[in-house]
């Protein structure tokens, strides 16, 4: 095999150990370092630290000093450089990931929604159909009209039909539906 054989692929074995994280144990640890970097005790820090470093390397003799005011603090701005380059993508995946979540949430709350849609108009057909079905039962004034009618149609009919009972009349008293002989 020569060395400058171009179709054969390379070993498969590699030199630097190999990291296995689950991307969920990865996002939720971004999340707490964008979270806590988004606090006032983060900000805080940061300016007490930057202060310091300043102070330091301003104020105090050249020989004790790690990052000189004359080379314009090279590795302050190195080590914020640093920082805010591993901040940015961390503070994107967290918001990523969030978005995911309020994603499945936006679904979770349109299906309830739709749920709760069908239901409301389960019921409107249910109270409908009731009241068309209130519409054919005899309500109490109904039945009182209908029995009214028959008791004047009795009475019509008593005087014409000679049943046989002399002396005693029957007398139906209309006004509270109360049957009486008089």
């Amino acid at each position: 095999m020569a060395a400058d054989d171009f179709d054969v692929p390379r070993s498969t074995k590699r030199k630097l150990p190999r990291l296995s994280m689950s991307p969920e144990t990865f996002g939720r640890g971004a999340e707490s370092f964008a979270r806590f970097m988004g606090t006032p005790a983060f900000l805080v820090g940061m300016t007490v630290f930057c202060a310091a470093w300043l102070l330091w390397n301003t104020l105090l003799p050249e020989e004790m000093q790690f990052d000189p005011k004359s080379l314009n603090f090279t590795l302050l701005t190195l080590i914020l450089s640093l920082q805010a380059s591993y901040a940015a993508p961390l503070i994107l995946l967290a918001e990523n990931r969030s978005a995911d979540r309020d994603r499945v949430e936006f679904e979770h709350d349109r299906r309830r929604a739709e749920r709760n849609l069908a239901d409301t108009e389960f019921l409107a057909r249910e109270v409908a159909a009731l009241r068309i079905a209130m519409r054919e039962v005899a309500t109490r004034d109904f039945i009182r009209s209908e029995l009214r009618d028959l008791l004047r149609e009795l009475e019509e009919e008593a005087p014409s039909r000679d049943d046989g009972a002399k002396g005693e009349q029957v007398n139906w008293r209309t006004d509270r539906g109360e049957k009486g002989r008089g």
